[in-house]
């Protein structure tokens, strides 16, 4: 049996001011008609049903994810009382979903990102699934094979490949790679031996809660209890015990620590939706590479991207501009700025 938790937790800053503290962007419909989370729910739908699919995010977003997927049980919104990095997050969630799914496996999803061959990526997921059916100490991650100097992902260098039958290829993890320089990156380009790491995970769950003991106590001990309390006193043992945690990432707390990682190949479009810049290589373009989302019209004008819902925007004789409509405001912005919007909110 596996389930899935879907981590979303994040605050979003980097797609400011669309994506605030109190909407951040897994709750926007940045790539299409469907917000990141659902779109990253429907994902996995078919493979895994509503019931053991489990979402872990902050008590603000609380109503916003029952809004959003009113289909899924009020039980599966595991609550964090404060952000405290990767570690703390599957800890928790692993000690949650193993009361009511005792024995299971359990795959971790990143709120916002996207994933084009949709099929394949379920595919992969049950590859690795049954994979942890004969290797239940395995850890399996989903490795992307990069087609360009990425630095803003960290990266995984794989060794050998498993001999086997398998519809995907799995190879032994080497090491995990933080998130390079340029030059770095295009060596990890050219060495041919390195994955992106998406962040998304797949393993037993008695097995993690294991590992997350053995090299990250402080985090083990603090919500452990999990295990036995009342159901009804869950979230008071939660609120009281959880900032005993060490806020740490999965990647430092585990999973640079642990020999027995796995990667499997998954060649699946994906991206890792973080930036304006990802956004904009996702959206359609009209003949001029404009980008035009809401009440928008371009006139003798290239490279645009206009974001807006109320009042029309109007481009004449503008390149390289991205306008952003708010509650509030309207931002126009050198596309060359974009990226660093989050740094002007003080002086805004």
């Amino acid at each position: 049996m596996i389930c899935a938790l879907i981590m979303a937790g994040g605050k979003g800053t980097r797609f400011w001011p669309l994506s605030t503290e109190e909407k951040p962007k897994q709750f926007l419909n940045l790539i299409g008609k469907d917000t990141m989370i659902q779109m990253t729910v429907n994902r996995i739908k078919p493979i895994i049903p509503i019931e053991r699919v489990f979402v872990c995010t902050g008590s603000m977003y609380v109503e916003l994810v029952k809004e959003q997927l009113p289909e899924l049980p009020e039980r599966n919104i595991i609550i964090e009382p404060e952000g405290r990095n990767t570690t703390p997050c599957i800890a928790l969630s692993a000690f949650v979903i193993n009361r009511y799914y005792e024995d299971a496996n359990m795959i971790v999803l990143p709120s916002d990102h996207l994933i084009k061959d949709e099929n394949k990526f379920r595919n992969i997921i049950q590859e690795a699934n049954n994979f942890l059916g004969n290797n239940e100490e395995a850890i399996v991650t989903l490795g992307m094979k990069p087609d360009r100097p990425e630095t803003g992902y960290g990266y995984i260098k794989y060794a050998d490949k498993l001999e086997g039958e398998n519809q995907f290829d799995i190879f032994k993890v080497d090491k995990f790679v933080e998130k390079p320089n340029e030059e770095k990156a295009k060596k990890y380009l050219e060495d041919g031996s390195y994955f992106w790491n998406g962040g998304m995970f797949l393993w037993k769950i008695s097995n993690i809660i294991n590992e997350i003991k053995k090299y990250s106590p402080e985090t083990y001990e603090a919500v452990h209890e999990i295990e036995s309390v009342k159901e009804e006193l869950l979230q008071e043992l939660i609120n009281d015990k959880y900032h005993k945690t060490e806020s740490i990432s999965i990647d430092y707390a585990v999973l640079e620590k642990s020999r027995n990682i796995y990667a499997i190949t998954s060649e699946i479009g994906w991206d890792d939706i973080g930036t304006w810049k990802a956004v904009e290589r996702y959206k359609e373009k009209d003949i001029n590479n404009n980008i035009l989302y809401g009440n928008a019209r371009v006139i003798e004008s290239k490279c645009n991207i206009a974001i807006n819902s109320c009042k029309r925007v109007v481009m004449i004789g503008i390149d390289d501009v991205m306008t952003l409509e708010t509650e509030d405001s309207i931002y126009i912005v050198n596309k060359e700025y974009m990226e660093n919007l989050r740094d002007y909110r003080s002086i805004i």
